[in-house]
């Protein structure tokens, strides 16, 4: 017998760029600004993390392959 395959509470489910769009307009009201604010917030707090995970991670750890900031 095969176990059942339960989604995770934090496992985000499927969804087109035009409904996340969505979403975020309608999470702020239809205030696009604030939309714009709170993404670009999200963007300096990965950015932080990511900063923080490439200090601490060894090339060995990852055979050489480092994080980047930018898109490749």
């Amino acid at each position: 017998m095969r176990p059942l395959k339960a989604a995770l509470p934090d496992e985000p489910t499927p969804s087109s760029p035009e409904a996340e769009f969505n979403d975020v307009l309608r999470y702020h009201d239809g205030d696009a600004d604030a939309a714009v604010r709170t993404l670009l917030e999200d963007c300096r707090h990965l950015r932080e993390q990511l900063a923080l995970t490439q200090m601490g991670m060894s090339i060995g750890f990852t055979r050489g392959w480092k994080p980047s900031f930018d898109r490749d």
